[in-house]
């Protein structure tokens, strides 16, 4: 007789959708992390200065976890998934990890393939790894750093010095907390005077009590959100040894002290020597994803048992009820869905790319975490409205991971300045994205039709920029890049729609038929009809839309937020966060008046008296 297997639980089944098959190998490790206590117990009250030694005793035990943390820095799944899951629930100690694993540690590998350094000090953690690249006057423009590191052939080895204030590095965290630091440091490097351009240099910083002699290190003012001990930290004819330069093909100098490059661009040196930076925004991108899931999982479930006064006397009911507050939470859930589609679509590209296809790779990569960064932000502020006043209190967990997103818009690469790169690129090397010549108007209930109206987005944008920049008079770069800027952005913007468009796609069709494959294309349907909507005055005057169908999208839209809000405990539920971490935060739980009961209160003493709560 035959036995049939039981049914896979919805959540179970979009669990798997959002994190790819590898969730056993890439994400349960951190997600059973999180759950134990010396990474699970909240710190709020807390004074900076200890929030900041419990993070570097945090990181120690997080080092002593691992198998091994060569692994770990050379495996950018692995790295996007410790983001993905530390970030939400401890945003400075995500951010001192992919610091030390992927910008410090992950460098030092790249560039010493045949193993030849010693790094058992980073690997064991005795010393902590940090990166200086940014200087106060020099971040997007990094190629112009003014740190140097002139060759000395007596002594076979490097000087490094900041010849002036703006050369300073700009917020690497080089304090003296968390015991002995070595920097990774991004310095010009001088051989009998010629400039070869920017390379990296591995150099001592700290003995873990003051900074070495050489080295000056001052703290910055406090930044918002989780506590780092971000500096200013300079170099005063600091000597470091010749092996200290991070060589390969980008360069090295030999033992006479000449210097060969395979590379014979400047610029080129530099984007190889600081090649962690792309693993670096699949870092941001998985941080701010998981952020975004928590602030809504906490919102969602706060909207299901936060009951206000109903329509008839005496009735209470769920605050969820009103479309008025499910609504915002629906299109932030097919948001967050977007993001993290994108995210792993991204990711996966990155980590199976060839040498002929890293180009693009590394540009759907600069895209989606400028992309994702901004969406994750703007779901983080509408969970954090719809939970009230609630949500600003540091004990439900949902104010700080807004400080935290505003630090990964900026981290990697300015979002700005990121998608700014990949407009000049999209616009002078990718053509038209849409061979949609035709534009006969299709059927508003079809989602390839809807899937065209996104891609047809992108292509009205392009040709705009193209008739700026074309019509802005030759001879002048910059005004002709000015006059094409702003719809090249919003090219970029649509770019970005179509690729998650797609991860959508894939995702939906990946699913066999049934109730989970119904929720994801519900979400689908959402999130398109929400970009085609916001856009529709272009898609209209371009006939891609006609007036009947843009007059028919508002009730599109409240038919597919119904859908989506109709499910809602059941598309957080699917995020796979652990009740342990709900449990740390009081609104996610339907007892979290319990938290603010005073147990001297006169209604203790009162009989048959009624609670009251309000927003």
């Amino acid at each position: 007789m035959l036995i049939e297997s039981a049914p896979v639980p919805v959540a179970e089944t979009l669990t798997a959708a959002l994190y790819g098959p590898g969730f056993a190998d890439e994400h349960a490790f951190w997600r059973r992390l999180i759950t134990t206590e010396p990474f699970r117990t909240r710190r709020h009250g807390a004074g900076p200065d200890e929030r900041l030694s419990v993070t570097y005793d945090r990181l120690r035990l997080l080092n002593g976890c691992l198998d091994n943390a060569a692994r770990l820095a050379a495996d950018p799944r692995s790295l996007a998934a410790l983001h993905e899951w530390i970030s939400p629930v401890d945003p400075s100690l995500a951010t001192v990890a992919g610091i030390h694993y992927n910008l410090f540690l992950g460098s030092l590998l790249d560039h010493d393939p045949d193993g030849v350094r010693d790094l058992s000090d980073y690997l064991a953690m005795d010393t902590v790894g940090t990166f200086l690249c940014t200087e106060l006057a020099h971040g997007n423009d990094a190629t112009s750093l003014g740190t140097t590191a002139t060759y000395d052939p007596e002594r076979d080895g490097f000087v490094l010095h900041t010849p002036r204030a703006g050369a300073q590095k700009f917020m690497p965290n080089t304090g003296v907390a968390g015991g002995p630091k070595s920097g990774v440091v991004a310095a010009r490097l001088l051989v009998d005077g010629t400039d070869h351009g920017v390379f990296l240099f591995l150099a001592p910083l700290t003995d873990g009590t003051a900074a070495l002699p050489g080295v000056r290190v001052r703290r910055l003012p406090a930044r918002l959100g989780s506590p780092v001990d971000h500096c200013l930290t300079a170099f005063d004819q600091y000597f470091v040894e010749r092996s200290a330069l991070l060589a390969g093909e980008q360069g090295r100098v030999g033992e006479g002290g000449e210097f060969t490059s395979g590379l014979g661009s400047r610029r080129r040196r530099f984007l190889v020597s600081i090649g962690r930076v792309t693993p670096g925004k699949l870092c941001m991108s998985g941080a701010t994803v998981g952020s975004a899931r928590l602030a809504l999982a906490v919102a969602v479930r706060y909207a299901g048992h936060r009951t206000i006064s109903g329509s008839r006397h005496g009735e209470r009911v769920p605050v969820h009820a009103h479309r008025t507050h499910h609504g915002p939470l629906a299109q932030a859930l097919a948001t967050t869905y977007a993001i993290s589609l994108l995210h792993r679509r991204a990711l996966d590209l990155w980590a199976g790319c060839s040498d002929e296809d890293r180009e693009g790779a590394e540009r759907l990569v600069a895209v989606a975490k400028g992309w994702i960064t901004w969406q994750a932000r703007g779901v983080i502020v509408e969970s954090r409205e719809r939970c009230g006043a609630q949500g600003l209190l540091e004990n439900n967990g949902i104010a700080e991971l807004l400080t935290g997103v505003e630090g990964a818009i900026t981290a990697e690469g300015d979002n700005v300045a990121v998608h700014a790169k990949a407009a000049a690129e999209l616009l002078f090397t990718d053509p038209d994205p849409l061979p949609f010549r035709d534009r006969v108007p299709g059927d508003l209930a079809d989602p390839l039709f809807l899937r065209a109206l996104v891609a047809a987005v992108e292509s009205v944008h392009y040709a705009r920029a193209r008739r700026r920049m074309t019509a802005a008079p030759p001879g002048d770069p910059l005004r002709r890049w000015n006059a094409a800027a702003g719809p090249a952005l919003l090219r970029v913007e649509a770019h970005a729609c179509r690729q998650a468009a797609e991860a959508y796609a894939d995702a939906v069709a990946a699913l066999p038929p049934g109730e989970a494959r119904d929720r994801l294309a519900e979400l689908e349907r959402l999130f398109l009809l929400r970009w085609v909507s916001r856009n529709a005055g272009d898609l209209l005057a371009s006939g891609r839309m006609t007036a009947d169908q843009v007059d028919l999208l508002p009730d599109l839209l409240e038919t597919a937020v119904a859908a989506v809000a109709a499910h809602a405990r059941t598309l957080v539920d699917a995020f796979a966060f652990p009740e342990e971490v709900f449990a740390d935060r009081p609104i996610a739980g339907p007892g979290y008046m319990d938290v603010y009961d005073d147990p001297d209160g006169p209604w203790h003493r009162a009989s048959g008296g009624a609670e009251e709560g309000g927003r």
